[in-house]
């Protein structure tokens, strides 16, 4: 192929790429005045509750999956973590509203280019409402974003409870690729990463972020139920500490934070 066919070639690629993006763009936006449009009803007791929680969590995986794979990183990151702020949600408090509505704004922001995509992602959501969870009413959030890169489950809820009941801002990441992503966009606090997951092992990210220059200053944690023995474990460098499950977490999870200057 000629060097001129080339630049055809890859000039018709590139506008096909624009034009996708721009499509994905229009049918988000579409898709996020709908959602203000149904916020606004409930709230006005127009539509049930049960209609707005089955239409955010929709919308949100529909805006994740469609925004990252035209490149538009900071939509599905806020959809990302609008997602993970609706898993534990079965019937939606009086905050909520005023929370969904914030998500809402922040994904206007970008669409209509009053927030750029390439903004810093680690300040826009830390500026996006903390998850419901098991946080109690009385308890400060405290702005220190922790991640989670567990299997959902009731493993998962206890962590989720122990770290709120600190006032720590919690997300859920499932998987350790799209967990990768994510650590390097937005620069959590502090990040506890099950040992065991599927298609690559937790002990893999971690050696992994410990090792980037981008990630190498995150602090990390490693939570298992592995024998302290185990191979697996031998493999991580000395300055992760490891909370095991069982009867020692409290006390593990409690040096992990201490020892990082958490709390």
């Amino acid at each position: 192929m000629t060097d001129d066919l080339s630049g055809v070639y890859a000039h018709g690629v590139d506008a096909i790429a624009q034009d996708m993006r721009q499509e994905v763009i229009d049918e988000s936006r579409e898709l996020v005045t709908a959602l203000d449009l149904l916020l606004d009803a409930v709230r006005h007791e127009r539509s049930e509750p049960e209609e707005l929680t089955a239409a955010v969590s929709k919308t949100a995986l529909k805006l994740r999956v469609q925004a990252g794979n035209v490149g538009l990183r900071l939509i599905g990151t806020i959809a990302r973590r609008l997602e993970d702020y609706m898993a534990n949600i079965t019937e939606l408090p009086p905050r909520a509203f005023d929370d969904l509505q914030i998500f809402i704004d922040r994904l206007e922001d970008v669409l209509e280019g009053r927030l750029e995509n390439d903004s810093d992602a680690a300040v826009v959501v830390r500026a996006l409402p903390a998850n419901i969870g098991f946080a109690q009413a009385d308890i400060e959030v405290r702005n220190i974003e922790v991640m989670l890169v567990m299997l959902h489950g009731a493993a998962n809820h206890y962590v989720q409870r122990e770290l709120q009941q600190c006032g720590y801002r919690v997300t859920t990441v499932s998987t350790v690729f799209e967990a990768f992503s994510q650590i390097v966009q937005t620069k959590p606090d502090f990040v506890i990463i099950s040992a065991i997951m599927p298609e690559l092992d937790g002990v893999d990210l971690a050696i992994g972020l410990s090792s980037m220059p981008s990630t190498r200053n995150i602090p990390l944690a490693l939570i298992t139920s592995l024998d302290p023995g185990d191979e697996h474990l031998s493999l991580v460098p000395k300055n992760i500490p490891t909370i095991h499950k069982g009867p020692s977490f409290g006390d593990d999870l409690y040096a992990a934070l201490d020892n990082l200057f958490l709390i």
